[in-house]
This record gives structure tokens, C-alpha cells and sequence, in this order.
């Protein structure tokens, strides 16, 4: 119900509206002129004035955005864009890529070199975790082994796999890029060009290139690594009780791009073979780790003997990894991989509905952490991390007398095939043979 005041109000607006609908015919005619004449001046003067820059056009949006909401202003300011138009460490004609020279502030260097570029200063899209980079490479010459650059491109292949399934940057190179920086010290230039060309880059992980990834679903848990600056596969009491010089295998390691690893390098690699003291460093470390036969200097007992003298300068930011495959030795390994294949498929047959199911590639991580949390509860072990096969030797052939020939390239297909078995089950294929590489049968559903 309407009360009386009500509608006198009603009446009232009522006859303010049709008084103003009568002054409205003249005034659209007065109003389209002046438009029109405006138009006509801005059409005439577009012709005479140079047209606004995009910098210049964001600016006056950006004043007038302020001053209409002042309240909004960092709301409406536009987000800041990747630009180096400053400048950065890169315009320093003194910046080295190689060791020899060194880089002296590199923290601050690439702290304001990510302000430049925040959208790579972000986290990665994977989770939210730090940057990693995976370099790895061969020989700039054809391999002598017949089959050996086969091996080396199924090596590689496992590599970017990985790489792809948990969000990595690969970085292959098959350059020596310091020549007097031979055999084992040739991947020290490489891991130190990376560092400087991706300063987005938290970590940069060295795989060599007959190692290989043989649990695709694993995850490097790098929350453990806070606080350390080396990650290296080895076991404490073979360094600091034994001086074992096999306590540690410097074949796969992470190291941190920060201003430490500049450093440490400098001093690793200083008892490589651009040294002038190479041939002293390999007597003086044959003569401190108890079982090193042979009167050279290499990396792996380079690292040993730094942690041994400069424990109380390096040891707290290198972390000994012994809880699970960071990198593992093949003759231990390969002979296990088809009892692990059954204990999966097992596993799958009486687990979880999610360990069958059939998925997207990308949806990879939520199954693999179920697949994780059903080996937990039944007390399975899970599949070995890294496979190493160290004095194997895939593209010279020249491998330890320790073993044949047939045994390593034997166990490299089986342990290929094991791990791309887990690729290939994504596309819904699967090799029921791990010795024969040719034939593959579609995955049953369920």
C-alpha cells in the first residue's frame, strides 16, 4: 500500500520529468553540435600531433587512475614488468664465465638482477618450489663404442623426462668449454657457466651422463637441503673415520648458485689440472685417503680431502646424503629391478584404485604421492632414485676390469627399459621385457 505523502512525492517527480522531457529535444539538438564540432577539431589535430608512445599512454593512465582513486593507487598502479633497462651484472666487462677470474658479490648481483625480472624471482609453478637446474653432458667427439651414442640418447632422454614431469631446466653440453679442465674436473666450467647464465636458478644439479633416473615419481626433498649449500650422495663414517676416497661419489651432486659455491669452486677446482700444482695435489691426496691407489688428482678425492682439512669451513653447508638413492651404484641396483616390478604390480593389484588408473601425464604427482603412501603402509621399498653406472663407460667402452662389457651395456637396457616403463605407461603402453626394447603392448585397462 502506497501512503498519500508517497504519492504526492510520485506526482511531484512525475511532473519534474515531463517539464524535463520537454527541454530534451532542444538540448540533444544543442548537445550533438558541440559534439560534433568536437569531433571535427580532434580529427583535424590527430593529423598534426605525433601519436603517444605505450610508456607515455601508461603513465597519463596511471596519473589520472591515481588521482581519480587515491585510496586504490597501488591497485590501479600496472604490475611491474620483466625490463632490463637499468642494466645489470651482465654489462660488467669483467664478468668471467670461467674459472680463472672470479665473481665477487654474486648474491647482490643476482638478488637485483631478480628484481629486474620478477616474474622468474616467483617461485616455479611446481609447487612453489625452489628453481633447479639439471645440466648434464658427453664428449664432443662421436662415441667409439658402437653403440654408445645410442646409450648416451637414451640417457638423455630419461633426463629430460624426469625434467619435464617435475618442472626442471635441462642444460646439455658437449663442449669443453676449458680444455686444460679435462676428464673427471670437465663438468666443474659447466656447472660454473650455468650458475652465471641462470641466475633464476636456486640450484643447479649435476647428473653425469651415464647416470639415470629410475624412480620417474621421486621428488628431490629439497626442505631438507635448507641451510646447505652441496648435496652429495655418501656415507659420514667412510669420510671422517675410514678417509675413504669412494665415501662420496662426485657424479651426481646439487649445489646452490650463491656466492658460497662461487667460492668453494674456486678453491675445488683449483686442484684440477689448470692448477700448477696438480701433480703435488695428487700425491698429497694419495698420500691422505687410505685406499686411493693411483697418484692423480680427481674431484671425488679432491672433496673428500676439503672435507677431512676444512671441516670446520665447509662441512656445515655440504650435506652427506645417505637415506636414499641420491645416486646409486648399478651392480646393486639392476640385479633388483625385476623383483621391484613385481612387487609393484602387486602392490597395484591390491592397493589403492588410484594405483591403476589411468591419467594424465600432467596429473602425475597427485598419483605418485598415492603410490608413495601405499608403499608406506605396506612396507614396500620404493623404486632406487638414481642408477650410476660409474667405470661402465658407455661411449669410450673402455669400462673396469671388474666387470664385462655385456654386464654394463646389459644392465644399462634393463635399467633404461625399467625406467621408461614408467614414462610409457602415461601413453598407455608398457615393455613386458626388460631386456628386449623393441616390443611394447598396450596397458589392460584397470
Amino acid at each position: 500500500m502506497v501512503s498519500p505523502e508517497s504519492q504526492a512525492t510520485m506526482a511531484k517527480h512525475g511532473l519534474l520529468r515531463n517539464r524535463a522531457s520537454l527541454c530534451f529535444g532542444d538540448g540533444c539538438l544543442f548537445l550533438g553540435g558541440v559534439l560534433m564540432a568536437l569531433l571535427l577539431v580532434w580529427s583535424f589535430s590527430s593529423f598534426s600531433l605525433p601519436p603517444a608512445t605505450p610508456s607515455q599512454t601508461l603513465a597519463a593512465s596511471s596519473s589520472s587512475s591515481s588521482e581519480a582513486l587515491p585510496e586504490c593507487a597501488s591497485a590501479a598502479t600496472p604490475p611491474h614488468q620483466d625490463s632490463e633497462e637499468s642494466g645489470n651484472f651482465y654489462d660488467d666487462p669483467e664478468l668471467s664465465y670461467s674459472f680463472g677470474r672470479p665473481v665477487r658479490g654474486w648474491d647482490e648481483k643476482r638478488l637485483e638482477w631478480l628484481r629486474q625480472h620478477p616474474s622468474l624471482a616467483a617461485a616455479s609453478s611446481s609447487g612453489g618450489r625452489e628453481r633447479v637446474l639439471l645440466v648434464t653432458g658427453s664428449q664432443p667427439a662421436p662415441c667409439k663404442n658402437k653403440i654408445g651414442d645410442h646409450l648416451l640418447l637414451r640417457f638423455f632422454k630419461n633426463k629430460v623426462d624426469y625434467c619435464r614431469l617435475h618442472g626442471c631446466d635441462v642444460f646439455y653440453n658437449n663442449a669443453l668449454l676449458q680444455p686444460r679442465m679435462f676428464s673427471y674436473w670437465a663438468k666443474y666450467p659447466v656447472v660454473r657457466a650455468a650458475m652465471v647464465a641462470h641466475p633464476e636458478a636456486e640450484w643447479i644439479w649435476w647428473v653425469d651422463s651415464d647416470a639415470l633416473f629410475s624412480d620417474m615419481d621421486f621428488e628431490l626433498p629439497l626442505d631438507r637441503y635448507k641451510g646447505h649449500n652441496l648435496v652429495v650422495h655418501g656415507w659420514q663414517h667412510l669420510i671422517y673415520e675410514k678417509k675413504s676416497w669412494t665415501s662420496i661419489n662426485a657424479g651426481v651432486f646439487l649445489i646452490r648458485n650463491c656466492q658460497w659455491s662461487m667460492d668453494f669452486m674456486d678453491v675445488w677446482a683449483g686442484m684440477g689440472p689448470q692448477s700448477p700444482e696438480y701433480e703435488r695435489w695428487g700425491h698429497v691426496l694419495r698420500s691422505t685417503l687410505a685406499d686411493k691407489l693411483f697418484p692423480e688428482s680427481d674431484d671425488q678425492s679432491a672433496l673428500v680431502y676439503l672435507l677431512l682439512t676444512h671441516k670446520d669451513r665447509y662441512g656445515d653447508k655440504i650435506y652427506v646424503e645417505s637415506e636414499y638413492y641420491f645416486e646409486g651404484y648399478w651392480e646393486e641396483i639392476v640385479g633388483t629391478l625385476p623383483n621391484i616390478t613385481r612387487e609393484h604390480h602387486d602392490l597395484e593389484r591390491r592397493g589403492p584404485q588410484a594405483l591403476r588408473r589411468r591419467h594424465a601425464e600432467k596429473a602425475s604427482r597427485y598419483y605418485a604421492a598415492r603410490r608413495a603412501e601405499a608403499e608406506a603402509e605396506a612396507a614396500r621399498r620404493r623404486r632406487p632414485f638414481v642408477t650410476h653406472f660409474t667405470g661402465c663407460q658407455p661411449c669410450s667402452g673402455d669400462h673396469n676390469q671388474m666387470y664385462s662389457g655385456e654386464s654394463c651395456w646389459d644392465g644399462m637396457v634393463k635399467a633404461l627399459n625399467f625406467a621408461d616403463n614408467q614414462v610409457l605407461r602415461r601413453y598407455g603402453y608398457v615393455r613386458p621385457d626388460l631386456m628386449d626394447s623393441d616390443a611394447v603392448k598396450p596397458v589392460p585397462f584397470g
